[in-house]
């Protein structure tokens, strides 16, 4: 019994230590088994993460050596484009003239640009005297000796009335203008036939009641001229007859027609002189300024008319004055149309006088909706109020 009882406790007192044992033995193997379990997620997840950055890099690298194409099919769609929007600005806006020349003022490089336009070295004044290539005027006195004979002259390519003036002796253009009955010299043409006088003066057709006195005071001229240069016998006179009256020259104002430089005013609907030619106070910087035009005041889009038939040189826009219109003239004369709003004319237009060209506005160096008028001749700036109508 006693040794039954020692094994028994024996035994009973062993299985506490073996459960023991086997409670470290299992936690072991508990503590173990979580340990190799987190060890595998963590490699799997570093193989997972590698794959996903290698396949990001070669999704990168495919999309550096392809991304050139992105830039290239936009400027492929957007160029095109730009291009016809540049060609259209460009038909519009016949030639931008940069009036701002380095340091050079506005007006004074636009009066370089614009005395390439002189179109004879031979001139005249505003009575139709010739001028010498100096400016002076050239002085011819007239003596009669014998009567008034008449050349046939043709009209060559290149030729001025001046021109063909001072190439037979006279001194002054209406003597070729009354005597050819020119209404306008711009219709002349090569080829046409020109009578030339021997002497300077103009034609007349005897009205009824008019005497040979009242025909020489009328011109002042005297009897015995123009019996002497008519080769008449008596100072009888018949109704419609044609007297050579030497000496004489048409009026300033029917010169001027026949030349075609009256000019009209740009603006026909009401206006107000707001700034004149010449010298004055800058409405912007307030300092003394030179003018080279006149300001014309009106409501912006009002209607701006060619002073006179031309070809229209330039179009385009500058900062000092805004959008702008030049139109050549015969003889030299040029005009400029500045600030516009709109321009309608464009470069080589034809025009004739009272085509609309523009209207009014006030874009660039500018305090208020006006038009700015300037006319040139032979590049060299003119009161514009001395030659309008």
């Amino acid at each position: 019994m006693e040794i039954i009882n020692y094994y028994t406790s024996e035994r009973e007192a062993s299985w506490p230590r073996l459960r023991n044992r086997e409670r470290s033995h299992v936690k072991v193997k508990a503590l173990t088994l979580p340990r190799k379990s987190r060890s595998f997620s963590i490699k799997e997840m570093f193989f997972t993460v590698r794959a996903a950055l290698f396949s990001f890099a070669v999704t990168t690298r495919s999309l550096i050596r392809y991304a050139w194409m992105i830039p290239a099919v936009c400027a492929a769609v957007i160029i095109p484009v730009m291009i016809s929007h540049l060609i259209d600005y460009s038909m519009s806006f016949a030639k931008v003239v940069d009036f701002e020349n380095g340091n050079a003022f506005a007006d004074e490089y636009l009066n370089a640009a614009m005395s390439s336009f002189a179109l004879d070295s031979v001139f005249y004044d505003r009575d139709g005297n010739i001028l010498s290539s100096d400016g002076t005027l050239t002085v011819s006195s007239l003596v009669i000796k014998e009567p008034v004979t008449y050349q046939t002259y043709t009209v060559r390519s290149g030729d001025t009335i001046s021109g063909i003036s001072k190439k037979f002796g006279l001194s002054n253009i209406s003597t070729l203008i009354a005597v050819n009955n020119i209404s306008n010299v711009r219709s002349l043409r090569s080829g046409q036939k020109l009578s030339i006088p021997s002497y300077d003066g103009l034609v007349h057709v005897v009205a009824a009641g008019e005497t040979l006195s009242s025909i020489a005071t009328k011109y002042n001229a005297t009897v015995e001229d123009i019996l002497d240069v008519n080769n008449l016998a008596s100072e009888t006179l018949q109704k419609g007859m044609s007297l050579f009256i030497p000496g004489a020259r048409l009026d300033s104002e029917s010169l001027q027609r026949a030349m075609g430089e009256l000019f009209m005013y740009p603006i026909k609907a009401t206006w107000r002189l707001s700034s004149r030619f010449g010298y004055r106070i800058d409405p912007i910087k307030n300092t003394p300024s030179s003018h080279t035009g006149i300001d014309l005041a009106c409501p912006e889009g009002t209607s701006i008319y060619a002073a006179m038939s031309g070809t229209v040189a330039y179009t385009g826009f500058s900062s000092v004055y805004g959008n702008y219109v030049i139109i050549k003239h015969h003889d030299g004369y040029q005009t400029l149309y500045a600030h516009m709003s709109k321009i309608i004319a464009k470069k080589n237009d034809k025009v004739s006088q009272g085509t609309v060209i523009g209207l009014v506005g006030s874009t660039g160096y500018s305090t208020g909706p006006h038009l700015h008028f300037s006319v040139y001749k032979n590049g060299k700036l003119v009161d514009p109020l001395t030659v309008l109508k």
